[in-house]
């Protein structure tokens, strides 16, 4: 994507050396990170300087390589891909890149590893790319029907909740590639931004992005989009995901169960954008199987902003002392998703209508065991 007329991607490496785009500091300032080690990525995914599962995965693929740079034995390289998956348990990319890259590695002999582990790095970056764009015009195939269907409004309402752009990814995103092709193609799309308290990834950094491709876009509280449902301000929502089970149940950013439940309520269509990695098959019951990630109570009784004078800084919102529970994600059943848009095409949120997209040797398994 670009800022400023230049083109950026959210990673991207100089030989040995990794660059992040450093999404703590956004909006107020657009700089990036470097990352020389297994340490600096761990802190930087942790931290979320990097954040959005697709963007992670890739991200810790990285971290392998920057491991296998400084010692390729079996020993650091199961010893780095455990470290990188235990930084953030409920997005499904990140342990899949991290283990796709470890067993590529540990079958090459030792003093082939260092070389093949950026290759292999950039492969799952230039795929993602690739898998992105695919998403999104599959989802701005299915805004563009569910406007005409409407009968060509003036503006397309889509409400989305937290950061499913280029910035959760390598470039383009997942939601927001389907809203950037939409706008791109003549939809006209207008974008309600759900804040996404506690970390604002809304209001930081999807309003942002939208800005800078020229997307029109409303910021709301998190609270106001029922309303606004119930009011017929909502033509259809979409977002993205962290870990989709096998029969379609959907792990995001927490709030979306709520805004799911309310579209389903106001019969407004509600689409999750995932790429096929995002599909844990050896999940069923979402709310009983996925680990919910609980982040620092801080971030609920603190928030960070800039000052009228253009300082950043952090203030407290809650009384000192105040206990504060921070679950980062919740789970939406498959029965109020609408589709599921992969870079495979829309599919059914149900066992059936994701079947198709299992990996070959998976679904010989499953059907072995029935």
């Amino acid at each position: 994507m670009k800022v400023n007329d230049q083109a950026w991607r959210s990673i991207w490496r100089e030989g040995a050396i990794l660059h992040v785009v450093d999404q703590t500091v956004l909006p107020h300032r657009f700089v990036s990170r470097t990352l020389h080690n297994v340490a600096d990525v761990a802190d930087a995914i942790q931290n979320m300087v990097v954040r959005g599962a697709p963007l992670i995965g890739v991200t810790g693929a990285y971290g392998v390589a920057l491991a296998a740079r400084h010692d390729a034995s079996d020993a650091t390289l199961n010893a780095a891909a455990a470290t990188l998956i235990a930084t953030r348990p409920t997005a499904i990319n990140l342990r899949w890149a991290v283990e796709q890259t470890l067993a590529q590695l540990l079958a090459l002999d030792v003093s082939l590893r260092a070389s093949a582990a950026f290759a292999l790095a950039d492969a799952l970056a230039e795929a993602d790319v690739d898998t992105n764009a695919a998403i999104g015009r599959h989802g701005a195939a299915l805004l563009r029907q569910r406007w005409e269907n409407l009968g060509r409004p003036a503006r397309l309402n889509v409400l989305t909740h937290c950061n499913a752009g280029w910035l959760g990814c390598v470039d383009w995103g997942t939601a927001l590639a389907a809203l950037y092709q939409a706008h791109d193609s003549g939809v006209p799309v207008h974008v309600w931004i759900d804040e996404t308290r506690p970390r604002n990834q809304g209001a930081s950094l999807t309003t942002w992005e939208l800005a800078a491709h020229g997307v029109p876009a409303t910021l709301i509280v998190d609270n106001a989009g029922g309303l606004l449902m119930q009011q017929g301000q909502v033509d259809a929502c979409i977002v993205g995901a962290d870990r989709i089970t096998a029969r379609g149940d959907v792990c995001n950013k927490v709030g979306t169960y709520l805004k799911a439940l309310a579209a389903q309520a106001h019969q407004v269509p509600f689409y999750v954008a995932a790429p096929v990695s995002t599909i844990d098959w050896q999940a069923w019951d979402g709310p009983r199987e996925i680990e919910i990630e609980v982040r620092a109570a801080s971030e609920v009784t603190h928030i960070t902003g800039r000052t009228t004078e253009g300082r950043v800084v952090q203030v407290q919102l809650a009384p000192p002392g105040t206990a504060a529970h921070n679950p980062a994600f919740d789970v939406t059943p498959a029965t109020l998703v609408s589709a599921i848009v992969t870079e495979q095409g829309a599919v059914a949120a149900t066992a059936a209508g994701l079947q198709p997209l299992r990996p070959a040797h998976q679904a010989t398994a499953a059907a072995s065991a029935i």
